[in-house]
């Protein structure tokens, strides 16, 4: 895949083909324990979603295709809707909640939310839905997973970023794992960057070149103020900042995510890339605008 080159920028050549198949394994001794395995579904403009399995939880985080498009990709994996234990929403907007829907008729899939998020996205969803309400700022469980939902700069009416752990500390058999997801939020606060020191994997958006951004024709000027304020979306550049001021010794992988399609290239994120390689002992994975990855596992 090619994409736009920005005039910072050198080459870049991203992954994003679909991934093998989910096979269920919770509890199998012929496997051992299995902490996490994660495959984004999609990533971009066009809709988020994130499929997380761990021993006893199989969970989305957002869901931001249409109802059709999310029985779609999760078909893809041999799954329906009603076969989700829980969807957690970072917020409200159509390209992280659009599929919501897809579980009015399915009580038994716990939908994780704010309650300014919940009745955002249940404004728009003509049936009940089966909301489970969380506190920003509070650490919560669902069956073997903790989560910290906190606080992040956007433009919506509470949006949160997430870190999902499971296992336990020192245990040789069942260790700890934590993955932090943080997309969509125009800077970066002390206490997101403290979530994400003692985390296994980081999912964080590198959502546009800001000279791509700028000589974008189909986007109003205040849509660029917006996109690229205080509580619009990372920079690239903020994304590298981000990732060198913390550089975790603990990091096994980090995932960019939520580029745009139009306003970054695929060359401009390798670049930024470049300069981070050496000073992380980490997996690195680039989602192309409107792609996915293969599974991958913290194990």
């Amino acid at each position: 895949m090619k994409g736009k080159r920005c005039p910072e920028t050198g080459r870049g050549q991203l992954l994003a083909p679909a991934g093998s198949r989910l096979r269920l394994r919770r509890g199998d001794p012929e496997h051992g324990f299995m902490a996490m395995r994660i495959r984004i579904l999609g990533s971009g403009s066009s809709g988020n979603c994130a499929l997380l399995q761990t021993e006893q939880a199989r969970v989305l985080i957002d869901v931001g295709f249409s109802p059709r498009r999310t029985r779609e990709l999760l078909a893809e994996e041999n799954l329906k809707p009603e076969e989700i234990d829980a969807v957690f929403l970072t917020h409200e907007h159509g390209d992280h909640a659009a599929g919501i829907a897809s579980f009015a008729r399915a009580p038994q899939v716990a939908l994780f939310a704010n309650a300014a998020t919940a009745r955002a996205v249940q404004d728009r969803v003509e049936h009940p839905l089966a909301w489970k309400l969380f506190e920003t700022g509070s650490r919560f469980r669902f069956r073997d997973l903790e989560i910290d939902a906190f606080a992040v700069p956007h433009d919506a009416h509470d949006p949160v970023g997430f870190r999902f752990s499971t296992g336990f500390d020192g245990d040789l058999l069942a260790p700890r794992r934590s993955l932090a997801w943080l997309t969509d939020l125009g800077h970066v606060p002390q206490h997101v960057r403290e979530r994400l020191r003692d985390c296994d994997a980081v999912v964080v958006e590198s959502n546009h070149c800001p000279t791509l951004l700028q000589a974008d024709h189909r986007r109003p000027w205040s849509t660029k103020q917006r996109i690229s304020g205080r509580h619009g979306h990372l920079s690239n550049e903020a994304a590298r900042e981000l990732l060198a001021s913390i550089a975790s010794p603990r990091w096994r992988r980090i995932v960019l995510t939520h580029l745009s399609r139009d306003c970054n290239s695929l060359d401009a994120v390798e670049r930024m890339l470049a300069t981070l390689r050496p000073h992380l002992d980490c997996e690195f994975t680039v989602v192309a605008p409107g792609g996915n990855t293969p599974f991958w596992d913290l194990a």
